[in-house]
């Protein structure tokens, strides 16, 4: 079975337990996928630049980026440059042999570009023009099961390769959640989330109203109700994964000891194809 990992990007965020619990994965025989964020890094180094990052908030009350050419050209100097290729060095001073790739390498993963965004401000539906994001359609799953079995360790990040309505590919921002629920779909892996907290709490601000498992489609209800505020994003990103073919998806603490293994065994919340159902076979 694989597992494909997602580390997020915030300053909260440690990845050193994370990359030594993928070294002792690796070493055991297991295939480990490692994707990450970095919107935090991106961020910085726009504001660094003298640039403002800019989020919208769209009519469904989603808050995401806005990715305009200028911020695509930060997003791909820090995301496939700098952040993956020092995962990549980590894992191989962890005795990981690590390769890194971005989702235009190989069409590793591809979607339409989307140029605009429905967005709302100041209570009012808009058309906001000149984005650089996209939804991933599609996941190059044999490049990566060619190198799981040639016993490397891919390092997945975003961006996307976006086709354009009129030919040719733009390289565009995608969620980072939804891309390793896309890639965890596509290989039908297990997929471990590892963000700031320790899973979906019922009270976002108390920890002991951690939801531990959901696999019924009314337990999944709590679970979206539960949500808020960068969770949605992330459960979201795990109905995508199960709808996929995932065969679990784990949110749970970066920060804990072994992450993965302990997210595996149940530290966290964990959700199951079950849980979308609703009296018929998820479609795998």
């Amino acid at each position: 079975m694989t597992t494909v990992v997602k580390v997020g990007g915030a300053r909260a965020v440690d990845p050193e337990g994370a990359l030594a619990d993928v070294a002792s994965l690796v070493e055991d025989g297991e295939d480990v996928v490692l994707t990450h964020g970095g919107s935090t890094a991106v961020d910085e180094t726009l504001e660094e630049l003298g640039q403002e990052p800019t989020y919208v908030e769209t009519p469904g009350g989603v808050v995401g980026r806005f990715t305009d050419e200028d911020t695509m050209d930060v997003f791909k100097m820090v995301m496939p440059g700098k952040l993956n290729t020092d995962l990549v060095e980590s894992l191989q001073n962890e005795g990981v042999n690590a390769v890194g790739l971005s989702g235009t390498d190989g069409k590793l993963l591809e979607g339409k570009r989307k140029s605009a965004v429905r967005v709302k401000e100041d209570g009012k539906k808009k058309i906001k023009r000149g984005d650089h994001s996209g939804k991933i359609e599609s996941v190059n799953a044999d490049l990566l099961e060619t190198m799981l079995e040639g016993g490397y360790t891919p390092v997945v990040s975003v961006p996307m390769l976006g086709k354009e309505k009129s030919s040719g590919y733009t390289a565009v921002n995608a969620d980072a959640d939804r891309a390793a629920a896309a890639i965890a779909g596509a290989l039908e892996a297990d997929l471990v989330v590892l963000t700031d907290v320790s899973g979906i709490y019922e009270d976002p601000d108390d920890e002991s109203t951690r939801i531990d498992s959901a696999s019924t489609p009314e337990e999944f209800e709590a679970v979206e109700d539960a949500a808020e505020g960068f969770m949605t994003k992330k459960v979201m990103a795990a109905t995508e994964a199960l709808e996929g073919g995932a065969s679990s998806v784990v949110v749970a603490s970066a920060n804990a000891d072994a992450p993965i293994t302990s997210a595996l065994e149940g530290e966290g919340t964990t959700l199951e194809p079950g849980a979308l159902a609703d009296g018929e076979e998820v479609a795998q």
